[in-house]
């Protein structure tokens, strides 16, 4: 069976997940510290701009914590994982959903600076990068869960807007060992106070805080894994470059910026007028390929999102992951292929 997803582990990260089961410490420790270090080194932040916690929804809570969303208005899009939804309501902000851009994954930014938003979540969906309006008077919280090694105009995604979200779950671009986030920001006075509501114990003011820490043991993990990154980023865009010149009808979003776009490849989506029949025809062959984002998954009525409806009736997404051996990514070319894919 091949697998949509599959994470990307070895003997380093087994190494190291033995080291720190042996040191006795395997609680938010030096690890950790050494991680949120480790991500400041690879985005060219100062050491102390990023904070490690539990998962990329933890993340988002605590930036929309942050920014005090509470009665705010949150604007995110439609076509997203539900826990922009979930880590909005949490925080007491005021869901205002977003449609699409046509044809693509991305918000509509227009639309966006219309909306009346106080605050925005913009999520650089399937690693193509969006170019994050500034000076629009919204609050926006990148969100790179599927983005980690993308950049706009040479700056990495995540440093644009008031803060970056990042996701390490099991099949992300790369994992600290199943669930995993970390925050990250220029504004220092932003992670200090994430870092503040993060460390909830033993503290002798009476503020109500919540346990959203990383253990070492993932931080050790996510340590080689992000050693690893350049090469699962290439792996995955020789694999997206395989599909394409084959002839399959890739997504691939190059528009709307005025300056240089680099994704990263976390998906490769076929645009189709067929989806359940490829992932039929798929499957047939012992291949899962997935609707990326369901009609039933979008955070709002359906109809009233036409563009983001549009995709959940268009795509399917192809496996892309490291370990992808070539004779897979031929098999399912010419699956798909023969299949008569349109």
């Amino acid at each position: 069976m091949i697998p949509h997803n599959r994470p990307t582990l070895g003997k380093e990260e087994e190494d190291a997940a033995i080291r720190v089961l042996r040191s006795g410490w395997v609680a938010q420790g030096p690890e950790v510290e050494g991680f949120e270090n480790d991500i400041c080194a690879y985005l060219g932040l100062p050491d102390g701009h990023a904070v490690a916690v539990s998962s990329g929804t933890a993340a988002l809570f605590l930036a929309l914590k942050i920014l005090n969303a509470r009665g705010k208005k949150v604007a995110f899009p439609a076509y997203a994982c539900s826990a922009l939804r979930n880590a909005c309501v949490m925080s007491g902000g005021i869901p205002l959903l977003v449609d699409n851009r046509e044809n693509s994954p991305n918000i509509d930014l227009t639309a966006l600076e219309k909306s009346g938003a106080e605050i925005a979540i913009v999520p650089h969906m399937f690693g193509f990068p969006v170019d994050v309006p500034q000076d629009s008077g919204i609050s926006i919280i990148e969100d790179c869960a599927q983005a980690l090694g993308a950049s706009v105009g040479g700056q990495p995604v995540g440093l644009t807007g008031e803060m970056g979200i990042y996701s390490f779950y099991a099949t992300k671009l790369m994992t600290t060992g199943g669930q995993g986030g970390m925050v990250v920001s220029k504004n220092m006075s932003l992670i200090d106070q994430i870092r503040d509501y993060r460390e909830f114990d033993c503290r002798n003011d009476q503020r109500i805080r919540f346990n959203f820490q990383m253990t070492d043991l993932q931080a050790a993990v996510g340590r080689e894994q992000l050693k690893k990154l350049p090469r699962f980023l290439a792996r995955r865009q020789e694999i997206f470059d395989l599909y394409q010149r084959s002839g399959l009808n890739i997504m691939d979003e190059t528009m709307s910026s005025f300056q240089p776009l680099k994704a990263v490849r976390f998906r490769a989506v076929l645009k189709t007028d067929e989806p359940r029949a490829i992932i039929d025809l798929l499957a047939r062959f012992q291949t899962k390929g997935i609707v990326p984002i369901e009609e039933w998954e979008l955070l709002g009525e359906a109809q009233l999102f036409p563009k983001a409806r549009k995709l959940t009736r268009t795509t399917v997404s192809l496996p892309i992951y490291p370990t992808l051996t070539g004779e897979e990514v031929d098999l399912i070319i010419s699956v798909i292929g023969k299949g008569g894919e349109k």
